[in-house]
């Protein structure tokens, strides 16, 4: 039965033109049969063109609608009376007002009221004995089938546009939610790449300093090199464990072997951090000013990845002999950053465009991770050298 209705969709004219056929099967009965005052060749005209209307009505409404008035105007002319075709005129009206062609649904309409009452008075036969309230009822029940075509054809056109509207608003929701979900994951990959860049170029780069110490005092102080090994071993598995607790999040639900991810850091890890670095060789003058508390979990990291970033940098582009201080300030509203050094430093514009480390990264990630939180943050070289880093996160409660 769907596929005989699917057909029937695919085939609208055809379906059409059958009904045409019956009509014009019933309407030359009419023809053949004796009537007054039409010729044949006047009736057959007539019935050729209703069917015509009905087997046009959903290729050409316009076109058949006037058509259809043209056999009206035809038959008050020639005196072609009430005849089987009439029916058309129903189902053209129906057609049109369901249609999307405004002038021709008022046309419509128009021709619904007044051909009732043109047909009355060019072929009802007067008679003394009817008063006015009976034409009028007859007139009135005639006319009520063709404005209930249009009334019908215009509430089709009316739930079509709806259900067109709420296709239209489903498809722009789903267009919405696609774009949504790209740009989701354009920024959970930002967030990785941001994260694996702090972990790689910070690890790395501290395995890279104690590999060469370690090269530097192998046959002279077996002691120091073995202290060498053992921070590359556990920066290594720092490392890995970092890079498997941010790998993790790209899997479909799994959890990674040997149980829960790694917490993410934050500033009560930035005393092994500063461990860490001063066993790479860069002193680091590290103070806590104010009273610690507990900070959202977003301002947490955000600090430990700047002061992260910022001694990386100091490492790598602040020469030999070079020192850092790094000061974290709780207040009451904010927490701030201030990470200095006294080296030679880096161009800031090497900086801005992520040169200075190779990755695309450094103060536009810094910035990236700041304005995440809703802070500020001022980075450039200081007053007798080097570079100063001050970062202020607020400390307003996670949503």
């Amino acid at each position: 039965m769907q596929r005989l209705y699917d057909f029937f969709r695919r085939h609208p004219t055809g379906v059409d033109t059958f009904w045409a056929v019956l009509l014009l099967a019933f309407n030359g009965l009419w023809v053949v049969s004796p009537h007054e005052g039409t010729s044949d060749l006047t009736a057959a005209l007539v019935t050729f063109g209703f069917c015509a209307v009905i087997a046009l009505r959903r290729k050409w409404p316009e076109r058949m609608l006037l058509l259809t008035v043209l056999i009206g105007l035809f038959q008050l002319i020639f005196h072609v009376g009430f005849n089987p075709g009439d029916f058309a005129m129903l189902v053209i009206v129906y057609t049109v007002a369901s249609g999307t062609t405004r002038w021709a649904s008022r046309l419509a309409l128009t021709g619904a009221c007044l051909a009732p009452s043109l047909f009355l008075m060019r072929f009802g036969e007067p008679t003394p004995q009817r008063s006015l309230w009976a034409t009028a009822f007859v007139t009135v029940l005639l006319t009520v089938p063709f404005v209930l075509a249009w009334v019908l054809g215009d509430s089709v056109r009316t739930r079509r546009a709806y259900w067109a509207q709420l296709q239209e608003k489903a498809d722009r929701l789903e267009k919405e939610r696609e774009a949504q979900a790209r740009i989701a994951v354009a920024a959970e990959r930002a967030r990785i790449a941001r994260e694996l860049h702090d972990v790689v170029a910070h690890n790395v780069s501290v395995m890279v300093v104690q590999a060469d110490g370690a090269a530097y005092v192998l046959d002279s102080a077996p002691d120091q090199t073995r202290q060498a090994l053992e921070t590359i071993s556990g920066t290594g598995r720092q490392a890995l464990a970092e890079m498997r607790r941010l790998l993790g999040v790209l899997r479909t639900g799994e959890q990674p072997e040997g149980g829960e991810y790694v917490p993410q850091p934050g500033v009560e890890q930035l005393t092994d951090l500063i461990d860490q670095v001063r066993g790479a060789g860069l002193p680091v003058d590290f103070r806590v000013d104010g009273t610690p508390r507990p900070l959202p979990s977003g301002v947490a990291l955000t600090a430990y990845r700047i002061v992260q970033e910022a001694l990386t940098n100091t490492r790598k582009h602040g020469g030999p002999d070079v020192g850092a201080t790094v000061r974290l300030t709780y207040g009451d509203a904010e927490l701030e950053l201030l990470i200095e050094d006294d080296g030679r430093g880096a161009q800031r514009e090497l900086y801005e465009e992520g040169g200075a480390d190779g990755l695309g990264h450094g103060l536009i990630g810094m910035r990236e991770r700041v304005g995440m939180v809703g802070g500020s943050l001022e980075a450039g070289p200081r007053d007798g050298g080097g570079f100063r880093i001050d970062a202020v996160l607020p400390l307003r409660p996670e949503r």
